[in-house]
């Protein structure tokens, strides 16, 4: 029973759930950055340079069974044949991908610790301006106005 506690009390602490949402989040957004770069991004980028589809660019490292009818260039058909290859393309499509996520999260943590830092700036000037002034000390005053005469007077 203490264990199942202890799970609880795991589970309920806010920065769990919050990892939690986070990573659901990221699986959707994952998705969604997938989606664009497979079917916005990397033809544009195909069709830039010639017509090229990434997802069909692979290395065949063994034999096609001899039963299998279908094209030899085909590569989602190949590996269900069970045909040992090493799909370089879908890698590529996968960078890419990768890129994109850094890229928006870099700009989101940019823009979000811009905002923090004028958040800060604020509270620090705000701070600042609520400060009460530092006591006057009677004797720096003394010492200042005798300065100030010394400077005063010609020197001899």
């Amino acid at each position: 029973m203490a264990l199942f506690d202890e799970f609880k009390k795991f589970i309920a602490r806010g920065n769990v759930l919050d990892l939690a949402v986070g990573v659901m989040i990221g699986a959707a957004f994952g998705k969604i950055v997938t989606a664009l770069n497979e079917n916005m991004i990397m033809p544009v980028i195909g069709w830039a340079f010639g017509d090229i589809d990434f997802s069909k660019y692979f290395v065949r490292l063994g034999q096609v069974p001899p039963d299998y009818k279908g094209s030899l260039t085909d590569y989602a058909a190949l590996k269900s044949a069970g045909v040992p290859m090493i799909g370089y393309g879908d890698f590529v499509t996968q960078v890419v991908n990768f890129l994109i996520i850094a890229m928006v999260l870099f700009l989101l943590l940019r823009s979000v610790n811009k905002m923090v830092d004028a958040v800060h700036k604020e509270q620090k000037q705000a701070a600042e301006a609520a400060a009460p002034a530092a006591p006057v000390d009677p004797q720096l005053e003394t010492l200042k106005e005798i300065l100030e005469e010394l400077r005063r007077t010609p020197k001899a």
